[in-house]
């Protein structure tokens, strides 16, 4: 699910995206009047651009390679109440057809589940254990553009040549075992096993994992000694599947806990904190609640991804950082780390971490419009409500701090109606693009998004749904 906002705003108009400053892009120019699908091959190349990602046409081998994959995709839709934990034992039998039981065992890992925020939480981590200079390994979900996004190594996405090494190894071996009793894997299942085969052959220091969805049946939970787990911020999302209630969520989610392995999370609702906590008593896990990040602790830089909430992604992912370096033997650098004085690589890989589709600005102030200015797109792909009025509040702060640009503007008084002519033209128009995805429900998710940003005083003036 990704919610994507245009900025049809005044050149004079600037925003702040990752330290550097970009124009505001503003064209005099109707929304109706794009097409859908060349709207979105635009934006899609616009964000590559920015990224460094490929760009180029894929190659005959990489595409059979994604129809292949495109062959492992099940369809789930809001009513479907299936048991996600249905054959989860499959995972370890398709660990030893690809002959990785021994290497996952021995693989380094951070496990962070979560409804919000665990994939920042993921960029952060590796971002700060590969500035100590670890061979990291970082699993994600979902990608932006490439399925290559989900692999990254030593901070850059898998090149396509590993890619399809590794891909066809896992999944020619995976088909020529493939029987009734264990068929070949669902979609996501099939890709994280190739996580763990790229990160077993890669031998990575550290192998830094998201979960999918849940966490007890999720494929990256068939990690049974992970050095650390963490669990972000918990909301409603999934409901059909984790259940109802904020205790039966976070229940869930705390099934990646085992047994006297150190866990994290940052504050959560009652319910969900007490059932927490339970799940980590009946496995002597020592559950801590790692603070937001103190702003001072960063010497004056800012976090890389933007909004407010990601203090509290980046005060867990300091929390996972130094108890995973305690506790494979990196005593020298984890030694007096703390939240208010944090070592330089720390600073440095907070202030540097990416991540695509989550509080991105994309902007460009050479696409052709019917009149002058600058477009900007504001990327994120909230995908529950909390998520969603997260969103909206992170795009309506990062709109207003481009007002006191045209309003400092100063005019004699004999040119007031100058300037009113000019200040009708140099104010922006927001444009709102909303995709949903079937298995979630619009109805919950757009009117947290509008109520939100009308509370801080923004309305779109059009609305896309595509």
């Amino acid at each position: 699910s990704l919610s994507l906002s245009l900025s049809l705003s005044p050149s004079l108009h600037q925003t702040s995206t990752n330290s550097q400053s970009k124009r505001h892009l503003t064209p005099k120019v109707s929304a109706s009047s794009w097409n859908l699908q060349r709207l979105k091959v635009y934006i899609m190349s616009k964000v590559e651009s920015e990224n460094g990602s490929r760009n180029t046409v894929a190659s005959s081998a990489y595409e059979e390679a994604m129809a292949a994959l495109s062959s492992l995709i099940t369809k789930r839709t809001r009513a479907d109440k299936s048991n996600s934990g249905d054959r989860f034992d499959l995972l370890f039998d398709y660990l030893k057809i690809l002959e990785l039981e021994e290497s996952v065992s021995r693989l380094k890992v951070i496990h962070v589940a979560g409804t919000k925020g665990k994939g920042s939480t993921c960029a952060f981590v590796e971002s700060i254990l590969r500035n100590y200079g670890f061979h990291t390994g970082l699993f994600t979900s979902p990608h932006l553009i490439d399925v290559r996004e989900r692999f990254r190594l030593d901070g850059v996405d898998i090149s396509e040549g590993k890619f399809l090494a590794y891909f066809w190894l896992c999944y020619d071996k995976l088909k020529e075992k493939a029987t009734d009793d264990i068929p070949m894997p669902t979609y996501f299942r099939f890709l994280a096993l190739l996580a763990f085969k790229i990160f077993c052959a890669e031998q990575v220091d550290v192998a830094i994992l998201e979960v999918g969805l849940g966490g007890k049946f999720d494929a990256t939970n068939v990690v049974q000694a992970p050095v650390v787990c963490g669990i972000s911020s918990l909301g409603y999302d999934h409901v059909e599947i984790l259940g109802n209630t904020l205790g039966q969520i976070a229940a869930e989610k705390a099934g990646i806990f085992k047994k006297g392995v150190p866990a994290f999370t940052v504050p959560q609702p009652e319910e969900a904190m007490l059932a927490l906590e339970e799940s980590a008593s009946k496995l002597n896990v020592n559950l801590q609640v790692a603070l937001p990040l103190d702003r001072n602790s960063l010497q004056g830089l800012q976090l890389s991804l933007e909004g407010e909430h990601q203090f509290v992604n980046a005060g867990l992912a300091v929390a996972l950082c130094s108890t995973w370096l305690q506790r494979t033997g990196h005593v020298e650098a984890s030694h007096n780390i703390s939240t208010r004085s944090l070592p330089e690589q720390f600073i440095k890989g907070l202030t540097t971490a990416r991540l695509q589709g989550r509080a991105q600005i994309v902007s460009d102030q050479y696409i052709n419009t019917e009149g002058p200015g600058d477009l900007v797109f504001y990327l994120d792909g909230a995908h529950s409500p909390e998520s969603m009025e997260v969103c909206a509040t992170w795009f309506s702060d990062s709109i207003k701090k481009d007002e006191p640009l045209v309003n400092s503007i100063e005019y004699p008084p004999a040119d007031a109606s100058r300037r009113d002519l000019e200040m009708a033209g140099k104010s922006s128009t927001q444009i709102l693009l909303f995709n949903c995805m079937s298995v979630r429900d619009p109805q919950l998710l757009l009117p947290r998004l509008m109520k939100t940003c009308a509370r801080h005083g923004l309305q779109f003036k059009e609305a896309l749904f595509v």
